[in-house]
C-alpha cells in the first residue's frame, strides 16, 4: 500500500490510502491530531479535482464510492463536501462542521487522479500517466482506438476523435512508459488496461489523443459552453433547438451525471472560431453527441447563440 501526503497548513493534511500509486486511494484528512475519512454524500467531480490538485496529481479524475479502496476506521471528519473546483485545499470547500456527519465507513469516498493530456487542451494532447511519484509518456506503438476510448472516458472528455503518434503535441521530458498498452476499451481507468513488454521507444514516439467534447468557461469540469472537435479544430454548438435531451447526452458523455439545465445565448461566454453544429436532434439516450442527428458541419451563426450545459456532478 502506498500512502502519499501533502501538507496544506501547519495543522491540516490530506492523503490517499489503499491505492496502487500515490494518486489513487481513499481520501483521508488530518484534523485536530487525528486522521479520518470523508463521506461520499454530494461528492462530485469538482471535489475530486481539488483533492487531486492539492496532492500534486492531475486534477482530471474519477470518484470511487462504496469503499472501492476499503473502509477506513476511526473518525469520519467530513460530510456534504461541495467544492467549486477552484479551491487550493479540500479544507476550503463548503461542508458540514468537521466531525458532524450521518455516514458509515461504507460511504468512505476514494479518488483516482487520472493521466493527463499535455500540450493541447484538457481534452487533447500528449498522453502522460502517473506511476509512483513520476509522470510517464506513452509509446505510440500499437496504441489504438480502444486505448484512446479509456483515456477520454477517464478524463471526462467524451469519445476519442483521433490518435496521433510521432510526438504530435511535442516531445515529453518525463520518463517513458516501457509497456505496450492493450485496453479492451471498456475499462473505466487506464491503469486497469493489460500491458505487455514493448520494444524500445523514445520521445519521438510519444502518443497523443484528441477527445471529442469539452465544456469551457464554467466554474467546474461539469458546467460550461459546449465545444466539439471537428477537422482538428474546436468549435461551438448553436443554441437553435438546444434542449435538455441534448444536454443530457453531453453530461453522460463527459461522466458528469444528469443534465440540470441547457443554457442558451452564450451563458458561459462567447466562443471563437467555428460554430460547428446546430439544431441537434438528441433523444437523450445517445452515448455521444455525435450520435445525435445533425445537419452537416459548419454553419453561419453568431457566437452570441453558443449553447451550454450544467450537469449534476458539480
Amino acid at each position: 500500500m502506498v500512502i502519499f501526503s501533502f501538507p496544506l497548513s501547519f495543522a491540516d493534511f490530506s492523503l490517499l490510502v489503499g491505492g496502487n500509486n500515490s494518486c489513487a486511494g481513499r481520501v483521508e484528512v488530518y484534523y485536530n491530531g487525528e486522521w479520518g475519512t470523508v463521506c461520499d454524500d454530494y461528492w462530485g467531480v469538482a471535489n475530486t479535482a481539488v483533492v487531486c490538485r492539492e496532492l500534486g496529481c492531475d486534477e482530471t479524475s474519477n470518484t470511487m464510492r462504496a469503499v472501492h479502496f476499503g473502509p477506513g476506521s476511526g473518525k469520519i471528519w467530513m460530510d456534504n463536501v461541495r467544492c467549486s473546483g477552484s479551491e487550493s485545499s479540500i479544507f476550503d470547500c463548503s461542508k458540514t462542521k468537521m466531525g458532524d456527519h450521518n455516514c458509515r465507513h461504507s460511504e468512505d469516498v476514494g479518488v483516482v487522479c487520472s493521466g493527463r493530456l499535455v500540450g493541447g487542451s484538457r481534452c487533447s494532447g500528449r498522453l502522460e500517466v502517473p506511476h509512483g511519484n513520476t509522470w510517464y509518456t506513452v509509446c505510440d506503438a500499437a496504441f489504438d482506438q480502444q486505448d484512446a476510448e479509456v483515456v477520454c472516458r477517464e478524463l471526462d472528455c467524451g469519445a476519442p476523435v483521433q490518435v496521433l503518434g510521432a510526438a504530435a503535441f511535442g516531445k515529453g521530458d518525463t520518463q517513458m512508459w516501457t509497456q505496450e498498452i492493450q485496453c479492451r476499451g471498456d475499462e473505466y481507468q487506464f491503469a486497469l488496461c493489460p500491458t505487455s513488454p514493448s520494444q524500445f521507444c523514445s520521445h519521438e514516439n510519444d502518443v497523443s489523443v484528441i477527445c471529442a467534447v469539452r465544456l469551457v468557461g464554467g466554474n467546474s469540469l461539469c458546467a460550461g459552453r459546449v465545444e466539439v472537435l471537428h477537422d482538428g479544430e474546436w468549435g461551438t454548438v448553436q443554441d437553435v433547438g438546444w434542449d435538455l435531451p441534448d444536454a443530457e447526452v453531453v453530461c453522460r458523455e463527459l461522466g458528469c451525471g444528469e443534465a440540470l439545465t441547457a443554457p442558451k445565448s452564450a451563458y458561459f461566454g462567447e466562443g471563437s472560431g467555428n460554430v460547428w453544429v446546430s439544431n441537434l436532434q438528441c433523444t437523450g439516450s445517445e452515448l455521444t453527441l455525435t450520435n445525435c442527428g445533425l445537419y452537416g458541419w459548419g454553419i453561419e451563426a453568431n457566437h452570441t447563440e453558443d449553447a451550454g450545459v450544467i450537469c449534476s456532478a458539480l
